[in-house]
């Protein structure tokens, strides 16, 4: 009788079977965390107060008996950090927002793979080390939130990768880098609610979409260089700081611009040239509460897009041009607590029972004849003697 041959399929079976177990016994042998990467975990750690990495968070995970990048995470890194595809770099870090407080450990430098750093609404203080500037990966930062004080490192110029940085709702002090303009790929910039001084960078970043410095102590005036190369900006927020001179008409053509608020500052004046060929995407423009003085823009009722208006609280006078009454995208327009004189436009009171077109307020004005029964007539008018004051004795006539 032959003998059957012999199973070379069976042998080759047994061998990926052993190898299998082999490896399953193996501790990580899947992959294993860079060194430094676990000593900059360790490190962001230690930073932060025992007393207040609640037993739920994400941080109480971080235990260093297990490697940070194993796969499957059972108990351990579960959650606050992701890992490369190969599991060997740590490559962004999402902290929970559950009031981790401590400061941040200058050896995050060594996750020199990092794409992400969010810390964001948590207790974080001390100052934001100068370390960070050699993450040449990292596209988003966010320390929004905290209790970050000191100045803002000029290094931060270094990250060259930057596309969103928010360092709002801190305690940040001094002047804003000029090495900001070096971040080319940065396309959001929010550094409000802070304590920062000067005027504004000479330049500022070239690709920017979004601007928000609101609530500073940022004075001076609005230069030209410092927007030179803007032609994607959309939104500027400004407002609640101490800028002063006149606001020309250069910022509101800028090609992108649709929303610009310089509330609450101390402006003297406003200058608005024809939109002429260039149409504009200006949608919604706030210059309250300033010190404004003039006649109101005719202007800005040729801009094709704008529907939201704010001129309140500033030092205007004369009439209210008729143009703005005929613009039917205009829908809000607050003109209220100025010295505005003559009649305001028919055009802004026609409809069923006094109701206007436009949601805002002409009140606490010098306005004759503002229909009484109109919400847009509230507050009341200055008193006669308030405007005879501002027009020299006489009251202006009706225009």
């Amino acid at each position: 009788m032959l003998k059957p041959p012999h199973n070379h399929h069976h042998n080759h079976h047994h061998l990926i079977f052993s190898l299998l177990i082999l490896f399953i016994h193996l501790p990580f042998s899947i992959s294993t965390t860079a060194t430094a990467d676990i000593a900059a975990l360790k490190s962001l750690k230690t930073f932060i107060k025992p007393s207040s990495i609640p037993p739920s968070s994400c941080i109480s995970t971080w235990d260093f008996s297990s490697d940070p990048c194993l796969t499957p995470k059972r108990t351990h890194f579960i959650c606050g950090l992701t890992c490369s595809p190969d599991s060997t770099r740590v490559i962004s870090i999402t902290l929970d927002s559950v009031g981790y407080s401590g400061s941040l450990t200058p050896y995050i430098s060594q996750l020199t793979q990092l794409v992400l750093l969010d810390l964001g609404q948590n207790s974080f203080h001390g100052t934001i080390p100068s370390s960070l500037s050699s993450l040449s990966l990292l596209q988003s930062l966010s320390l929004s939130y905290n209790s970050f004080t000191g100045p803002l490192p000029s290094s931060i110029g270094n990250l060259k990768s930057l596309q969103d940085l928010d360092l709002s709702n801190n305690l940040l002090s001094g002047s804003i880098p000029n090495t900001l303009f070096s971040l080319s790929h940065l396309t959001r910039l929010d550094l409000s609610f802070n304590k920062f001084s000067g005027t504004l960078p000479a330049k500022l970043p070239p690709n920017l979409h979004e601007l928000a410095i609101k609530a500073n102590s940022l004075s001076g005036t609005i230069t030209k260089t410092s927007f030179t190369e803007l032609t994607q900006l959309e939104t500027v927020e400004l407002s609640g700081n101490s800028f002063t001179g006149v606001l020309q008409s250069w910022l509101f053509q800028l090609p992108a611009l649709q929303q610009i608020n310089l509330s609450n500052n101390s402006f003297t004046g406003v200058e608005i040239w024809r939109v002429g060929k260039k149409l504009s995407s200006l949608v919604a423009v706030d210059l309250g509460f300033n010190k404004i003085e003039g006649y109101l823009p005719v202007n800005l009722s040729e801009y094709p897009v704008l529907a939201s208006l704010s001129l309140r609280y500033n030092r205007l006078r004369g009439p209210i041009p008729l143009q703005y009454s005929k613009k039917s995208n205009l829908k809000r327009l607050f003109l209220d607590g100025n010295y505005l004189s003559g009649t305001p436009p028919a055009g802004f009171f026609t409809g069923v029972g006094e109701e206007s077109p436009v949601i805002g307020s002409f009140g606490d004005n010098c306005l004759l004849r503002c229909p009484p029964k109109s919400e847009l007539c509230l507050p009341l008018q200055k008193p006669m003697s308030v405007c005879k004051k501002v027009y020299g004795g006489k009251m202006p006539r009706r225009n």
